[in-house]
């Protein structure tokens, strides 16, 4: 019988791969997705592995000997691992194979195993044997033992969420060391990560997790099957709320798990639940030194809790967005979080990475616009710059993303002016803007400037510089169709940057970006291209204190039939009735609102256009001309910008001299796609 055990490198994408076999072949379960490398080189297109060979028979006379030559272990050794079980090598069967799912580190062997003890109440059970090869190695084992006496009161919850920890084998060496070998639970041949990158895998895991009408009640859901983005959604819903809910249960014992990956956690076949794995890397929030105060003890819990919790976000993030498992998409995806940009911003980051043709079919992407973006709101609480920010298992638990239609969940304020703008941008995004998604633009911009968060002009200042990418205005819409321009411009991004001059006072740089392509001749080519061509308008901005004022008197229409009056009367309906008198922080339509009031200077025009355009000031003359007609008149004149009524971390929402809003969202570069 061939011998097999496998260790894992450091890297999560690759593995170390240790045979022991004798003339047979050593089999895996079921081939990995995950790129295998060792010693690696490549000849004609082909992959080998650098194997390290011994006789089977030889591996296990080894362990048999060292079970032989056994000695008593020290007494605090003992004492300190007297509440698991000791076994013998020799209550053990070894199987000739190690599923790739058992992976761990590179100074950790694995085997399978069952356990031939007939006196033994795990008789005939399969278990894994690790067995830890470094000081380091044997330093977690056996803090994955200790961590089980904490948790042996809630027996039934560490068996439900917890990797079981049955005992452990020691045993001296010859070269005078003690070995020592980890006896835990075996649930599965897959990680969690092996099962999302299987091609079939969601029927797949419908099936192993038998998701009834029994079982999607645990997540508020009482319907089976559906459309694909419902039935992923759904087992998200379950996946998550388990592995929050085993997450929790450390937390609530003083315990931080550390170490939450896709590869550590697994799926039980039993049970059905999460197994968030072994638990041999924790750590305490209060340390147990004379020196730590009440506060560090505090700071530090803190602070552990947010670390769990980002580990979460990305197995989140993964989970939802399998485009995130390629190395490289993760990669931008974490860089982007470590260079400090808010993930309330995510969204407009990873529309320009991934693939609208992507094999998942923008599942993801549907999944976390779905109610209102809950899902992007809950990503970016796991994912909050500031560790005191990251929301904690119990409030994700109780997050709308989590909880399915039977369940009423009362959202918060910052959910509900989540989900306005979220809703907004999905509207804008669709770019039918007919009277009806007018309107409705036009009410939901009214609705997030009254629930406006940072109405201080200190909260403008820390908020407003950045860059912002223009989505839509509430006031003229002129294209190309219905008309023949004297130049084809098609206008591209527009940004608004803004810059803040000095901290000693209130003076902010508003720069205008206008990107466009010039179409030259008379018929358009059906990639639309041309010459590029870039317009810049540069002002000099005071912000002070101020209020909007509305004028109930009022009852004029404005020049497109969307008047701020209809519009307020519109609002002042629908802030009366049961839906919104609960989230509405007014008994009745104020008639003033304050907002960040904007004091222009001299504002510089710059435009540059590329070969051959350059050489016709006419044609310069009627760009600029196409360009101004097309673009809201406040883009081309910043001197027309009177207040911000509306700001977070992602919108933004400016009032121009004629009423009308220019909604933008805070947009980012991606450097590496230069």
């Amino acid at each position: 019988m061939a011998l097999c055990g496998i260790g894992w490198s450091p890297r999560v994408e690759s593995v170390e791969v240790v045979y022991f076999s004798g003339n047979l072949s050593t089999r895996l379960i079921r081939p990995s997705p995950m790129r295998l490398t060792g010693n690696v080189s490549y000849l004609n297109q082909r992959q080998y592995w650098s194997v390290r060979c011994s006789s089977a028979r030889k591996a296990v006379s080894s362990m048999e000997s060292e079970e032989n030559a056994r000695s008593a272990l020290s007494g605090s050794m003992e004492e300190e691992l007297e509440h698991v079980t000791r076994f013998k090598i020799s209550d053990f069967k070894i199987l000739d194979c190690v599923s790739i799912g058992l992976g761990g580190r590179a100074d950790e062997l694995i085997f399978e195993a069952t356990v031939k003890d007939t006196e033994s109440p795990l008789y005939d059970t399969r278990v894994v044997l690790r067995r830890h090869t470094s000081a380091q190695a044997q330093r977690r084992g056996k803090r994955a033992i200790e961590v089980l006496k904490k948790l042996v009161h809630r027996r039934l919850m560490y068996h439900s969420y917890s990797m079981q920890v049955h005992g452990y084998i020691s045993s001296p060496t010859s070269s005078g060391r003690c070995s020592f070998t980890l006896v835990h639970g075996y649930h599965g041949s897959f990680s969690l990560r092996h099962w999302l990158q299987q091609s079939d895998w969601l029927p797949t895991l419908e099936a192993t997790l038998v998701l009834d009408e029994e079982s999607v009640r645990r997540v508020g859901d009482d319907t089976v099957g559906g459309p694909a983005v419902t039935r992923q959604l759904r087992l998200i819903r379950l996946l998550m709320r388990d592995l929050l809910i085993g997450v929790n249960y450390l937390h609530s014992h003083g315990i931080a798990h550390t170490e939450l990956r896709l590869e550590n956690v697994h799926i039980s076949l039993v049970d059905r639940h999460i197994k968030v794995g072994i638990l041999g890397n924790t750590a305490d929030f209060y340390e147990k030194g004379h020196n730590s105060s009440a506060l560090d003890n505090l700071d530090r819990r803190v602070m552990m809790i947010a670390f769990d919790m980002r580990c979460v976000g990305f197995m989140m993030a993964k989970m939802v967005l399998r485009e995130l498992m390629d190395p490289l998409i993760f990669t931008k995806f974490k860089s982007f979080l470590t260079k400090g940009k808010d993930p309330s911003c995510l969204r407009e980051f990873l529309l320009k990475i991934l693939s609208r043709n992507s094999p998942s079919g923008n599942t993801g992407l549907q999944i976390l616009d779905r109610n209102w973006g809950a899902g992007w709101n809950l990503l970016s609480l796991l994912l909050a710059t500031k560790p005191s920010k990251r929301i904690s298992c119990l409030d994700a638990l109780r997050h709308p993303f989590l909880c399915g239609p039977r369940w009423r969940v009362v959202p918060s304020m910052d959910i509900i002016r989540w989900g306005l703008g979220s809703t907004v941008v999905r509207i804008t995004e669709e770019y039918i803007y007919g009277q009806p998604q007018r309107s409705r633009l036009a009410h939901f911009i009214e609705l997030m400037e009254m629930l406006n968060p940072h109405s201080k002009p200190k909260n403008w200042l820390e908020l407003l510089p950045g860059k912002w990418r223009l989505i839509y205005c509430t006031g003229k819409h002129v294209g190309l169709t219905l008309r023949q321009p004297p130049a084809r411009v098609l206008i591209g991004d527009v940004h608004l940057n803004v810059s803040r001059a000095s901290k000693l006072n209130t003076n902010l740089s508003f720069t205008s970006n206008i990107g466009f392509t010039v179409m030259i001749g008379r018929i358009w080519s059906h990639a639309k291209t041309g010459t590029n061509g870039n317009l810049q308008v540069d002002s000099l901005f005071r912000l002070t204190a101020g209020r909007r004022l509305y004028l109930k008197e009022e009852k004029t229409t404005g020049r497109f039939g969307l008047g701020s009056s209809n519009i307020q009367d519109s609002l002042a309906k629908k802030l009366s009735g049961r839906k919104w008198r609960k989230a509405i922080p007014f008994k009745e339509f104020p008639s003033s609102l304050p907002v960040a009031k904007l004091a222009s200077g001299d504002i510089e025009v710059s435009m540059s256009l590329g070969d051959p355009l350059t050489q016709d000031i006419d044609t310069a003359r009627n760009v600029v001309q196409e360009v101004r007609t097309q673009l809201p008149p406040e883009m081309f004149d910043l001197s027309k910008f009177v207040c911000g009524t509306y700001v977070d971390s992602r919108l933004l929402v400016l009032r121009g001299v004629n009423g009308s809003a220019l909604l933008f969202t805070r947009s980012f570069v991606d450097e590496s796609s230069r």
